[in-house]
Order: structure tokens, then sequence, then C-alpha cells
């Protein structure tokens, strides 16, 4: 996992994060691992995610996004990732008022806002993760650092 240089930050994303097939094997099937952290009176308000190399091997691979360790899903939820033919931005339940819509909850940026400082983790599920031989996921984040200016 690579940081952004400070040129990179000044765009799209704060945070870009690349998870091989191999990466996912080490986290295993249920397991989590941080991918980032919301500093102290920040929030999000992005999270895409990318598979930029197709997985191999696996037919049920899905992960979650998010901060909650019991059932991380504010910024990705259930996402299919065997099923993506495109990126997939903002689904988790932070971002989604109600099923099946893709509105910003309260219809306003950033989510997720934090009073101390909060880890992103990536959540894997799929049994059949130990047979991939190929794949990688980029997960892309905006974290918004209200807490600079306090």
């Amino acid at each position: 996992m690579s940081k952004l240089s400070v040129n990179e930050s000044a765009g799209d994303f704060t945070d870009v994060i690349k998870l091989t097939y191999v990466d996912l094997q080490n986290i295993g099937t249920g397991g989590q691992k941080t991918i980032a952290t919301i500093p102290a009176g920040g929030g999000v308000d992005l999270c895409v995610v990318h598979e930029s190399v197709a997985f191999v091997g696996t037919t049920s691979l899905v992960i979650d996004v998010g901060t909650t360790t019991g059932d991380p899903d504010e910024f990705i939820d259930a996402l299919d990732v065997d099923a993506m033919t495109i990126p997939v931005a903002n689904t988790g339940d932070a971002f989604v008022q109600a099923a099946g819509t893709t509105t910003i909850a309260g219809g306003s940026l950033p989510v997720k806002l934090v009073a101390a400082d909060t880890d992103v983790v990536v959540e894997v599920t799929d049994a059949a993760i130990a047979s991939a031989t190929a794949g990688e996921l980029v997960i892309g984040l905006r974290i918004i650092d209200l807490g600079r200016f306090a």
C-alpha cells in the first residue's frame, strides 16, 4: 500500500489503496485490514472501488469498506467484485438513504464525521479466495481533514 504524494493528493483522492489477490488471501475470508485513517474532525466524501486486474480463480469475492469493525459498510456495502463491469462508488450505509438510491445521506457531504482518529477497514468475504491466481483492486478515498483548521 502506498500513500499519495502531496502533488497527487491535490487531485481526486487523498488515499489510494491497491490490493492484489495475494493481499486479499493474506486478509482471508471474513478478515479485515486497516487501509486508511480519518483524522479527528474529518470525514469521507468519496469512496470508489475499481477492479484494475480481473480476478481469476474465484467467483464469490465480496468486499465492504467502512469504519465499524463488526460490519464495515459505511462507504462500500457488499460489493460483488466478480460482477463488476465499471468502478463502483459510495454504495455504503453512510452514503445511501434508502434501498436502491444513490442519494447522499442527509443530502450533504462529507459523511462519517469523526471526533477522534478512526480507522477505515476493508473486509473480504470469499470462501474461495485462497484459489485466486490473479486480480487487483484499487480503492480510492477522499478524506476531508477539517480538524486541521482547529
